[in-house]
């Protein structure tokens, strides 16, 4: 048997849905995303993936984004939300820098 892990995902979310109706008292969040990242290694390969899946899905590149240095595209099912997003290398950098510091400062409890 072949590994897929595109139908193994769809299997997946199906069992889910399936496990949820049939447990009605089994609490559920109000919303869910299913994010997907690019493997690509340069910026620019990153958000001509996003653009065509855009395309694709029908949908715009969220321009609220782009200021943090994600270049991202979604679409929403209801309360459900497939999202597309490319982390751009200057947001990866300012993120690294800022966790550098993560375990340095301890607060005076």
């Amino acid at each position: 048997m072949t590994h897929d892990p595109r139908t193994a995902l769809i299997n997946g979310l199906l069992d889910l849905a399936a496990f949820l109706e049939a447990n009605p008292d089994v609490p559920v969040t109000t919303s869910v995303t299913v994010d997907h990242f690019p493997r690509h290694h340069t910026d620019a390969e990153k958000c001509a993936d996003i653009d065509q899946i855009a395309a694709r899905i029908g949908s715009t590149i969220d321009q609220a984004d782009i200021p943090y240095g994600h270049y991202s595209t979604s679409r929403f099912f209801g309360p459900v939300e497939y999202r597309a997003v490319a982390i751009l290398a200057a947001a990866r950098a300012r993120h690294d820098a800022e966790a550098s510091y993560r375990g340095c400062v301890q607060p005076d409890v």
